[in-house]
């Protein structure tokens, strides 16, 4: 199967208002995160990306834009990749949120938390991994199993997915950590993924380690080692 590069969006208006701004329209970029997104393509102008999807919020758009024509790529937009549906919590202070029960549910049971008018965490997390399964199995099958591609959404979407490809529960998510900008890389493969990279904001050229000689793509290096030494 083909590589997928997380992409969480650069930092936005939104990122330390103190407002959750969840789905609400016109949150886009910040000085700091317009100049994050101009680096990422620096940072990857020596990854070949076959395809490059996001989700269709703005600030995504902004953070993949400059990335995207130096590849002279066209973002395919992916609904299954948008940020969690928070309903009546949309627009609302985390101070205020502090004292919601709900709050330490979102915090200690995250699989539990369905918030009012909204979608549930364990929802989000089974639309978004469904959504980088099956766009991984399209690019595997247009571009070659050694293909790399891009995902680019928000923080709690790419927690849960990372999540599942760890093999943890949803209610362990919120121990990721995954910053603006960051990337996360998963290769999955027939039998199970492999996280390659999580929150990663330095260099990501040799990104995709070469299985040792006569193991599949699906097997894990004995001894537990992914070097060369």
């Amino acid at each position: 199967m083909a590589t997928v590069i997380l992409l969480r969006h650069a930092r936005s208006t939104a990122n330390g208002s103190g407002v959750l701004a969840g789905r609400s329209p016109g949150v886009g970029l910040d000085e700091t995160g317009e100049r994050q997104a101009t680096a990422l393509a620096t940072r990857l102008a020596a990854v070949p990306l076959a395809e490059v999807v996001c989700s269709p919020l703005e600030r995504c758009h902004q953070t993949v834009a400059p990335l995207a024509a130096a590849h002279s790529l066209e973002p395919v937009v992916e609904p299954g990749l948008a940020e969690v549906d928070y309903g009546q919590w949309t627009g609302r202070e985390l101070c205020e949120l502090l004292g919601e029960p709900l709050w330490k549910v979102v915090q200690l049971h995250p699989a539990a938390a369905v918030f009012p008018g909204g979608e549930g965490l364990a929802q989000m997390q089974a639309r978004a991994v469904a959504a980088i399964r099956d766009h991984d199995a399209r690019i595997t099958e247009q571009h070659g199993a050694e293909a790399l591609w891009m995902a680019c959404s928000h923080g709690d979407v790419i927690k849960s997915v990372l999540a599942d490809a760890l093999g943890v529960h949803l209610d362990a998510f919120q121990r990721i950590v995954v910053d603006p900008c960051s990337v996360s890389v998963i290769r999955y493969t027939d039998t199970r993924p492999f996280v390659l990279r999580i929150n990663d904001t330095g260099d990501l050229t040799g990104l995709v380690a070469k299985p040792a000689e006569g193991a599949s793509s699906s097997d894990a290096v004995v001894g537990g080692s992914t070097g060369t030494s």
